[in-house]
């Protein structure tokens, strides 16, 4: 039995992949330049992002960074070294197990999180009620019509 040959996507699918894309790219703009602003890289603030945002508790490891990161453990070695020296994150021996680094939030790192991620959030609000026939949330419900068949 031969399956059927996927739907090709309209042009309704490609303007809003399109469309999701440009208005991602804006985002990431905006993060971008957020951050520089503010005295560090856009993977810096990633980085606080993640810990402030870890599920369940209010640290991580180095392991656990590389993985919401989606980087390398050397990278967030390195990563985590930069941001230490900016007062921005502290490094503790692990509760459970000494040779694990537990990685948490210093008062600067909380602080400078709280102020981007709020901004984060409002820009996020501003893309989404933004002008323009194609928004974040009508690429989201239409993601049935875009799933293969």
């Amino acid at each position: 039995m031969n399956p059927s040959p996927p739907t090709p996507l309209s042009k309704d699918d490609f303007e809003r992949l399109a469309d999701f894309r440009y208005r991602l790219r804006l985002f990431l703009r905006f993060s971008e330049e957020l951050a520089q602003s503010n005295g560090i890289t856009p993977l810096q603030y990633q980085l606080l992002l993640q810990l402030r945002g870890y599920p369940g508790r209010d640290w991580a490891t180095v392991a656990e960074l590389a993985q919401r990161l989606q980087s390398h453990h050397h990278s967030v070695v390195g990563l985590v070294s930069r941001c230490e020296a900016q007062q921005l994150i502290v490094r503790k021996p692990g509760r459970e197990d000494r040779r694990c680094v537990e990685i948490s939030l210093a008062p600067k790192g909380e602080e400078l999180v709280q102020l981007l991620a709020r901004a984060h959030r409002d820009e996020l609000l501003a893309l989404r009620q933004s002008s323009g026939s194609l928004s974040l949330d009508l690429l989201l419900q239409a993601a049935q019509s875009l799933a293969p068949d």
